[in-house]
């Protein structure tokens, strides 16, 4: 949930791979349920692609082309897991502040 003046970091990126941000305080307003949604595919997608590359890492014949292409998805897919992590901790930042040591 965000705070009224407390932009959301949306799991896509708009026209020039520009991040795109949703202002709402409403976590069930659609955007805000779509995004959620989008980045549990996005974090799904990932833990396959992990599975994937531990069984090709460890077959012997899997091909040059086969990794490099896997290596592509994985670094997609790192790319979004990065953009989830930093929207959640934007968010985890504002909801849970920090005390003061003092």
């Amino acid at each position: 949930m965000t705070t009224p003046n407390e932009l959301r970091l949306l799991p896509w990126s708009g026209p020039g791979d520009k991040p795109c941000y949703l202002s709402t305080d409403d976590p069930d307003s659609y955007m805000s349920r779509l995004a959620d949604k989008i980045e549990a595919v996005q974090l799904g997608t990932s833990r396959e692609l992990m599975e994937e590359a531990a069984e090709a890492l460890d077959n012997q014949e899997t091909s040059l082309d086969d990794m490099r292409h896997l290596v592509k998805e994985l670094t997609g897919a790192l790319r979004d897991v990065c953009r989830v992590a930093t929207s959640r901790g934007r968010l985890r930042a504002t909801s849970y502040p920090r005390e003061s040591a003092y």
